[in-house]
């Protein structure tokens, strides 16, 4: 079963679960090496209570777990959330900057322990299998891929806990379990089970780290984010560090309903798929930081930004963290982001991220200048001129079809389809 070539050590990126409890074994069975597990502390939380015990259980020979919280959130995180990055308009990205980072210090251990490959556990349908090994690609292309999903015959959670059971790796999953989750400081994912027909509605128990919005409080919560740099620095005037910040408005924005996500979107590999996801504190900084940049960003830095946000989220997505546009990118963004420095005042309410004050030093927003009351800075008899030129393109096709043919061209649109059936 196992591909040509010897494999004397692998690094696997472990996560405890159930896929890559089996995959140590089978490593050991199928390649007949020495296997290294290597798990990233992103904020899972409990989930990382006892993975040293069990990786070592089921025949690592080494285990490497680190906190890498604070770099998840300062090089990924923020530059994305900076970057305005939105994956087809909803989804905050959570799962797809996570597996770059994870990957990268893979790659390092890797070279630090002699080891000549490295495996995930990812299937052959997802996102993140290409995330993975387009990241292995870019930073060390000689470390042979091993991607258990793609060579063995296990094809459904019953088949692996059957494996698992006839060699006594020790798992929490059971096929009770009916969801498929993937939880970090920045978000909480849901997919399978009822989600996979989009016409069911998630349950209510299904939610871990947001309230319902009906049971939200019924008084609203008022909260100020200072920014400076674009960069998320004090809450109500308190100073927070990267991880306790994101963590404190996961707590607040959790208790009132924010940020929940329901998606069906585009994988990389060709399919849709649903997703749910529960970002509280993400959707609060996006928010804030987006109505920042409205009074900072001049029209045309702020319309080209929108488009680079697009790309950013695509290149994202798609695994392309490592790539020399996602760096030239994150120029174009620190650039914009030199006068994003001030106060956004925000209601929480059951479930709504509500934008009630801002303001900054830097503020291109002036009262004068937008009164219509004011005569000294702005003549309103110039917009004469403004608009003759403006509108003169529209002015001389018009007058070239009237000449042509007596009559416009332009026709207005067939409204019939929308007449009642």
């Amino acid at each position: 079963m196992a591909s040509e070539g010897k494999v004397e050590k692998v690094v696997l990126a472990y996560s405890g679960g159930l896929d890559t409890s089996i995959i140590v074994p089978w490593l050991k069975e199928n390649y007949d090496c020495e296997v290294i597990t290597f798990t990233a502390n992103l904020g899972q939380g409990e989930e990382l209570e006892g993975l040293e015990e069990k990786a070592l259980a089921g025949g690592a020979s080494k285990v490497y777990i680190e906190d890498l919280r604070e770099e998840f959130i300062t090089e990924y995180i923020f530059p994305t959330m900076m970057a305005g990055a939105i994956y087809e308009r909803k989804y905050l990205l959570g799962t797809s900057f996570a597996r770059p980072l994870t990957a990268k210090r893979q790659v390092e251990i890797a070279e630090l322990e002699g080891a000549d490959a490295v495996a995930h556990g990812c299937t052959g349908k997802g996102n993140d299998q290409v995330r993975f090994e387009l990241t292995y690609k870019a930073l060390n292309p000689r470390l042979k891929v091993i991607a258990p999903w793609r060579e063995w015959d296990i094809r459904s959670r019953e088949d692996a806990l059957k494996y698992a059971a006839e060699h006594n790796v020790p798992v929490a999953a059971t096929e009770k379990s009916i969801y498929s989750r993937d939880r970090n400081l920045w978000h909480l994912s849901h997919e399978g089970g009822l989600l996979e027909n989009p016409w069911n509605e998630p349950e209510k128990e299904m939610y871990v780290l947001t309230v319902d919005p009906e049971d939200a409080p019924d008084e609203p919560q008022y909260i100020e984010i200072d920014f400076k740099e674009g960069v998320p620095k004090r809450i109500d005037g308190v100073a927070y560090g990267p991880v306790e910040l994101v963590t404190k408005l996961n707590e607040i924005g959790g208790r009132h309903g924010i940020g929940r996500c329901d998606l069906v979107e585009n994988r990389l590999v060709g399919m849709k798929s649903r997703g749910v996801y529960e970002t509280p504190g993400g959707t609060i900084l996006y928010t804030a930081h987006r109505e920042l940049e409205s009074i900072c960003l001049d029209r045309e830095t702020l319309h080209y930004k929108d488009l680079v946000a697009q790309r950013y989220a695509e290149l994202v997505y798609y695994g392309q963290w490592f790539t020399p546009l996602r760096e030239a990118l994150d120029a174009f963004v620190a650039k914009t982001q030199e006068t994003v420095t001030g106060t956004v005042r925000l209601k929480l309410y059951k479930g709504n991220c509500i934008v009630a004050s801002r303001k900054s030093p830097y503020s291109l927003y002036r009262e004068d200048y937008a009164s219509f009351g004011q005569m000294d800075v702005y003549d309103q008899q110039d917009a004469e001129g403004f608009i003759n030129l403006f509108g003169l393109p529209l002015k001389v096709k018009a007058l070239i079809d009237i000449e042509g043919i007596g009559v416009s061209r332009y026709r207005q649109p067939d409204y019939s389809k929308f007449k009642r059936d």
